[in-house]
């Protein structure tokens, strides 16, 4: 379309912009109407988001419909993490997230593929085959509600208001500690996608080769690895499972900012993705036991506001390489992470 950069910076950050705002939102609407309807209207918008880009040629619409994509996904992703926990037991929901964030990675790693594929010879095809997936999802998911006694799970809740409700997040320190450092958490960790390819491409020879096995080997890592360390980690406590996920992603940073070849690179990297293996479901865990049996939805709601590390993680870290050097970004973001260690145990 010949669009700016600017436009473009634009354009795809309404996504992340609209799915901050929107995740509480949507997550209190899934504890008051129930998860089903806002699941099933969140997937069919979708679907017509991307039968949309399919059709229009303007810039602003681009922007309209990217900016309802990122709202129709944050309503989403609280609603189905929420009706997950409705219909598993306690003890077994952290598998059941673990289960989650390895179909997320593995539709990460082929999503990209095909989209690339796709681009050099349609790049509307894309957008109609991802349309089209989002609609058989949808219907899908209709087909198995009928099948759920989701009305015996949501019957007999509390029903509060919407400003109730974020008046109960608002006084939950544990909480507010929690998304601090989730939100500082996700600064650190996307450094890998933002600014380490930067940095090694400038200081490292094959930089962009050892970044590119980097990101295979994470997404080999998480797809084969995430059930079975989910398992062994059930026997320490969920803040300890944390510490040490952080512990090993502040390790992962200290390792790429010392690059000097294969050697280092993967085993930072290695660090890193174990790291992460280890943190995200145990966050998702953990904002399952804070969250009161009538607003989990609004809980993993608010917990969307982990994504403004998503938009700052870039910014901080694009700055800090800027003006100091990739080295000393990568070491200061790092002991960041380990101040929020220690605030987390406290």
């Amino acid at each position: 379309m010949d669009a700016s950069p600017l436009v473009i910076g634009l354009t795809v950050a309404m996504s992340p912009l609209m799915g901050t705002v929107g995740g509480f939102v949507g997550g209190h609407l899934s504890d008051r109407f129930g998860r089903k309807p806002i699941m099933l209207t969140s997937v069919f918008g979708l679907a017509l988001v991307y039968y949309g880009f399919t059709i229009v040629n303007g810039q602003g619409w681009f922007i309209l419909l990217n900016a309802f994509n990122g709202l129709c996904g944050s309503f989403f992703e609280p609603s189905s993490q929420a009706m997950m926990a409705d219909f598993t037991d306690k003890d077994k929901r952290i598998i059941v997230y673990s289960l989650r964030y390895t179909a997320i990675n593995i539709g990460a790693s082929v999503g990209p593929l095909i989209g690339a594929y796709l681009a050099n010879t349609s790049a509307r095809m894309s957008f109609l085959l991802t349309g089209s997936t989002y609609l058989i999802y949808g219907l899908a998911l209709l087909w198995f509600m009928k099948k759920l006694v989701i009305s015996k799970v949501e019957t007999d809740k509390k029903i509060v208001s919407f400003a109730n409700a974020f008046h109960v997040v608002k006084t939950d320190k544990a909480l507010r500690y929690l998304l601090l450092g989730i939100i500082v958490i996700n600064i650190g960790y996307v450094q890998m996608d933002s600014n380490l390819p930067q940095f090694l491409a400038k200081h490292v020879e094959n930089g962009i080769a050892i970044f590119s096995v980097l990101i295979t080997l994470n997404a080999i890592m998480v797809v084969m690895l995430q059930v079975s360390i989910s398992h062994l980690a059930e026997k320490f406590s969920l803040m300890q499972v944390m510490v040490v996920g952080a512990i090993c992603i502040s390790a992962g940073l200290i390792g790429f900012s010392f690059i000097n070849g294969w050697m280092m690179g993967i085993l930072s990297g290695v660090l890193f993705t174990l790291g992460e293996i280890l943190i995200f479901p145990s966050n998702n865990m953990m904002m399952d036991h804070l969250a009161p049996e009538h607003l989990r939805g609004t809980y993993f709601g608010a917990g969307q506001f982990r994504k403004i590390g998503n938009f700052l993680g870039p910014i901080v870290g694009g700055f800090l390489m800027g003006h100091l050097s990739g080295q000393l970004m990568f070491w200061i973001i790092a002991l960041i992470r380990k101040y929020d260690i220690f605030l987390g145990r406290e």
